[in-house]
């Protein structure tokens, strides 16, 4: 028994923008095996894509479809619509951020993408009934719409989310920041995976601080180089600072206590320095404030333990949500 997989689209006119992104994206949805047999409604988890990968490839790749299917039938949750937007962009990650270059992709995630799913598919249209996931750039994506979209989503599992601060190689001491200027082009930058770091700062640049007298990349950066003398922006860093997780939660914090359920989880062999720092970071802010949450620290590196059967989508992710969400 196998559920089904709908790719639709959806034009958002949050997505209206002066930075060449296309705002009519694709939306891949899966739809439990019994959604044609009955007139069942069903909670919904959005999942959110990392960077440099797309809802397509959550399934040509990472096969979630087969996952949401073996899960269901061994009764890891019960049915469910899993939604997956495709916010992959010409700099291959929007940051499910809001940008006055790029577009409103938090407000395009949080609001139109519900709207459209809600008014289109047999969901169960309540907070309750709602939660949102993802991986990397698309963990911290999960937990900004857990702050910004607090009466919409009720519970937030963030699988090794990337840039919940500014540290470490993204951090002042990160070589990236002399090797974007060695850059000319996008298309020199979203080439391969050698670039992914410059690639990373500077689509965080044209969410966080796009300047349309800044070319080539239209985005100011927190550190420069001027031969091998630093330079330290500090408006930029400190604008930085307050769009990132960590950043906003001093502010969202009442939106956070709010959640039914928050989870964050990373990898003890991250490749990505920061992750682990910013994650225990974060955490540790949120016990502080006595916010309930979940951090939990496993064996494996950004992506080895994801979509495997022993690995967290499968034996984590699902089951929170199957505790967490409300099922008709």
């Amino acid at each position: 028994m196998s559920g089904k997989v709908i790719y639709d689209r959806l034009y958002s006119k949050s997505l209206e923008n002066n930075g060449g992104e296309n705002p009519t994206r694709r939306v891949t949805i899966y739809l439990p095996p019994d959604y044609d047999e009955t007139t069942n409604r069903y909670p919904v988890i959005y999942y959110l894509h990392g960077f440099t990968w797309s809802d397509s490839l959550q399934v040509a790749y990472d096969h979630f479809d087969k996952l949401l299917d073996k899960a269901i039938i061994k009764g890891i949750i019960k049915p469910v619509i899993v939604v997956m937007p495709d916010e992959h962009t010409l700099y291959r990650g929007s940051w499910y951020t809001n940008s006055s270059l790029t577009g409103k992709w938090a407000d395009f995630t949080g609001i139109d993408l519900v709207t459209f799913i809600d008014k289109k598919y047999r969901t169960l249209p309540n907070w309750e009934s709602r939660g949102v996931a993802g991986h990397s750039m698309g963990g911290q994506g999960a937990i900004k719409m857990g702050m910004l979209f607090p009466h919409v989503f009720s519970s937030v599992y963030a699988l090794s989310p990337a840039t919940l601060g500014i540290a470490k190689e993204i951090g002042i001491k990160g070589e990236v920041y002399k090797r974007v200027q060695e850059i000319k082009t996008r298309e020199e930058l979203v080439t391969g995976w050698d670039k992914f770091y410059p690639n990373a700062i500077v689509a965080m640049g044209r969410t966080y601080s796009p300047n349309l007298n800044n070319p080539p990349f239209y985005a100011d950066l927190p550190f420069t180089y001027k031969g091998d003398s630093l330079i330290i922006n500090n408006e930029v860093l400190e604008l930085w600072h307050k769009k990132s997780v960590i950043g906003m939660a001093d502010k969202y914090v009442e939106s956070l206590r709010m959640l039914k359920a928050l989870k964050l989880d990373w990898g003890r062999n991250e490749w990505s320095p920061h992750i682990p720092l910013t994650c225990r970071i974060f955490s540790q802010k949120l016990e502080n404030w006595g916010v309930n949450h979940y951090a939990e620290e496993y064996i494996g590196t950004h992506g080895n333990k994801l979509w495997t059967d022993d690995g967290r989508a499968l034996n984590d992710m699902l089951p929170f949500f199957d505790t967490y969400l409300e099922f008709d």
